[in-house]
């Protein structure tokens, strides 16, 4: 019999999107724009844990999850409609229309122009989750409609199994979480990130049963799991493949806050891949695994080549005027 996903209350009547640049459902993105295309690959070595903003625009596939107003924590874009992030951030108390996802966020304190707030239609957590350490730790979250792309807001990819990310692989993870133990960001909460080094399991595990603390036991990281430094709950780890930003992991969870032989764990993405497919691929063109091509550039406007011109004029200067 198939495991059925843990689906939170859904709204459906009071699904409103609060969205300054949305397009309805029947509609082709305005942009084609390649997912997993950033900027080039940052040559600055800085960490959440101790400070280092990111240039604005450089991860737009990164956003905040809002819980009755406040990030509560990260996620990853990664299809117009689709957003992933750890299974742990959500509360099965909290009704659906309690979080909001901001995309095209820079500034936590000065939202951006160009900034897409948009409501949620239902939360999937991955059916084996069953804690803070699981090793599915792992949700959807469905907007309630697609969003469309801009220089802020792009999708990320999701790597193919046949991917390879070898360890000693110097990767990115970026979020607003803390700069240092127990130390929030300050204002204006700028987005931080930091670069880091993908660690083997069995030297992670080595790392970690150095004095080990007794509510996490021995060899705690499984092979579905990857460690790195740490970052941002829910938050996305990212690495580059030949110019492709492609999504290694999720931030799970970690012992303490940058502390000595503690390094962040992550959920690999690629063990998750055909159950993300199931609710994210049917026959959406704006998600793909592996080669992360056909999707963004089989998409085409279906606006006339005029409308298309006012409408991409309309929008620069619309967030230039903010």
């Amino acid at each position: 019999m198939k495991e059925s996903s843990h689906t939170l209350f859904s709204m459906s009547n009071l699904a409103i999107l609060i969205s300054l640049l949305g397009l309805p459902g029947n509609q082709s993105p305005l942009f084609s724009i390649d997912p997993g295309r950033g900027p080039q690959v940052p040559i600055k070595t800085c960490r959440i844990v101790g400070g280092g903003d990111a240039p604005r625009s450089r991860w737009p596939w990164q956003v905040s999850i809002q819980l009755n107003g406040h990030h509560h924590c990260g996620g990853s874009l990664i299809s117009s409609q689709w957003v992933v992030s750890a299974a742990h951030c959500f509360d099965f108390s909290s009704l659906v229309s309690s979080y909001r996802v901001n995309l095209g966020e820079y500034q936590l304190s000065y939202p951006s122009p160009c900034r897409v707030s948009s409501l949620v239609s239902q939360i999937i957590i991955h059916p084996h989750y069953n804690g803070t350490r699981s090793a599915a730790d792992i949700a959807l979250m469905q907007l309630t409609d697609p969003v469309q792309y801009i220089d802020d807001i792009r999708p990320i990819c999701w790597p193919g199994s046949s991917d390879s990310f070898p360890d000693n692989l110097t990767c990115w993870v970026t979020g607003w979480g803390a700069t240092d133990s127990d130390v929030s960001l300050p204002p204006p909460k700028t987005l931080q990130e930091v670069q880091v080094q993908l660690i083997d399991t069995a030297a992670c595990n080595a790392l970690y049963n150095i004095d080990p603390d007794p509510k996490i036991g021995r060899d705690p990281v499984k092979p579905n799991m990857i460690c790195a430094g740490d970052g941002d709950s829910g938050g996305p780890l990212t690495c580059d493949s030949n110019g492709t930003w492609f999504l290694l992991g999720i931030v799970s969870w970690g012992d303490g806050c940058g502390q000595p032989n503690r390094p962040g764990v992550y959920i690999r993405t690629v063990p998750y891949g055909e159950w993300i497919w199931g609710y994210v691929g049917s026959g959406n063109q704006t998600f793909t695994m592996g080669s992360c091509t056909s999707g963004m550039n089989d998409a085409r406007p279906s606006f006339s080549s005029s409308m298309l011109l006012f409408t991409i004029l309309l929008i620069i200067s619309f967030c230039l005027s903010e």
